[in-house]
């Protein structure tokens, strides 16, 4: 076992004991991202008290005097990720559109629990879980890792879709006949009164935000992304409600009309994006508006989507917006739109989504920016980058370590040694961390 190992473990049970509340863990960092400048620095050592960051300062003997000391030295080390487009709280996409009303919702708890243990030992400390068919779902595993029950990442809700009947966020493709339970139709509203009563209802019931269904979507069969599914008006019914509740409206928006009304009505997020134009692309970066886009998807979808006999509606929809939606992204990356970290979790399994990087770096992204998406541009999205999203003092203490250098080679973000939430060690290099083939 190596020096790496045994100091994470011995850490891991002080950590976990609780005994690190009472003093100051130090992490001997190798290489520090500093997603805040852009740059990295070298030999550091990050002070945590309890669960924040209090300082971080050239490593000396004496940065490690009175405190516990996790040595990361042989490491890079960054902020802890975060994934602002997943689906933690749902089974996931299958060959059969009934599976959501074949389940329970202890069966689907347990899940979501699973779900959220992959996501935070593959490095992903914060997720914005963007809609669950079963309403207020996600709502419930929130507050189960939030008073300690399970582990899991910092979890920013949505509760349900806001979409309209038959919409891209309803459970289709079903049997003649079949009854869909109301627990599936939380946000279901079709007019500006439905809209804004739906918005209250979710706040009232512990939503952190809105996801608002624009258009139609690639996995809904009975809906096409390109089609807009509420008018400019509709949507900004939910961003009025939402500010009024001091928060937000994420929309899905696959169509250049459906994103242009999005934006126009005063969305926080575009999510998608497959149709995205130069008029939108323009609206976006006028607005400050940002943009979310699962670039890595229409791989897997095409790949999995056939080998499990997906409908071939779903699999016509994927390959006609795949390759336009990575254009439009790069096209967004070149004007300056801000750029935050989706990856549309769920579709494809929990754990992986580290995967995507690559893409935004093939799509147009630097190294550094694409770490900065999914670190302190997703922190600024969210409106907590004073503090999330980077390695300073004050901030959440929630820290990664990998091996090698990510701003040189970016997949090494998919192996993921040690995660740090909230100054407890999460997991460490023994075979507990990253993604392990699942």
């Amino acid at each position: 076992m190596t020096k790496f190992r045994i100091a994470s473990l011995a850490a891991s049970f002080a950590l976990l004991a609780g005994t690190a509340q009472a003093g100051t863990l130090v992490v001997h960092a190798g290489r520090v991202v500093d997603v805040d400048n852009g740059k990295v620095l070298t030999d550091q050592a990050i002070r945590i008290d309890g669960e924040r960051i209090v300082g971080i300062e050239p490593w000396s003997d004496a940065a490690g005097r009175d405190a516990k000391v996790l040595d990361w030295s042989h490491h890079t080390v960054l902020p802890g990720l975060m994934d602002m487009h997943s689906h933690v709280a749902d089974e996931g996409q299958s060959a059969d559109p009934a599976g959501p009303l074949k389940s329970t919702p202890v069966r689907d708890a347990f899940i979501g629990a699973k779900n959220a243990w992959n996501t935070v030992r593959a490095g992903f400390t914060t997720v914005r879980d963007v809609g669950v068919y079963r309403g207020l779902a996600d709502v419930a595993l929130r507050d189960a890792i939030n008073a300690g029950y399970v582990p899991g990442p910092r979890m920013f809700v949505a509760g349900a879709y806001i979409t309209i009947t038959g919409g891209g966020g309803e459970i289709t493709g079903l049997p003649q006949g079949t009854v869909v339970p109301e627990e599936f139709r939380r946000g279901v509203a079709d007019s500006e009164a439905e809209v804004r009563r739906k918005v209250n209802y979710l706040f009232d019931h512990g939503a952190d935000f809105i996801k608002v269904i624009a258009t139609g979507a690639v996995l809904t069969d009975g809906t096409e992304p390109g089609e807009s599914e509420y008018s400019e008006a509709e949507i900004r019914a939910a961003v009025e409600e939402a500010a009024r509740r001091g928060s937000f409206v994420a929309a899905h928006a696959h169509g250049a009309e459906g994103i242009r009304r999005a934006v126009r009505a005063g969305v926080r997020s575009i999510e998608h994006a497959s149709y995205l134009d130069d008029e939108g692309i323009a609206l976006m970066k006028q607005h400050g508006t940002w943009l979310v886009a699962d670039i890595y998807n229409g791989d897997y979808i095409d790949t999995v989507g056939r080998q499990e006999h997906w409908s071939e509606e779903k699999l016509r929809k994927n390959r006609e917006t795949t390759d336009v939606q990575r254009e439009g992204f790069h096209k967004a990356v070149k004007a300056g739109v801000n750029i935050a970290y989706g990856t549309d979790s769920g579709v494809y399994p929990h754990g992986d989504n580290a995967r995507q990087f690559a893409y935004m770096v093939r799509y147009g992204l630097t190294p550094m920016q694409a770490i900065q998406s999914a670190t302190i541009n997703s922190a600024r999205l969210l409106g907590r980058e004073k503090q999330l999203g980077s390695i300073a003092a004050g901030k959440q203490a929630d820290l990664i370590a990998v091996d090698g250098d990510p701003l040189a080679d970016i997949e090494v973000l998919r192996h993921v040694q040690a995660v740090v939430k909230n100054g407890t060690l999460v997991c460490a290099d023994i075979g507990q961390c990253g993604n392990d083939g699942r």
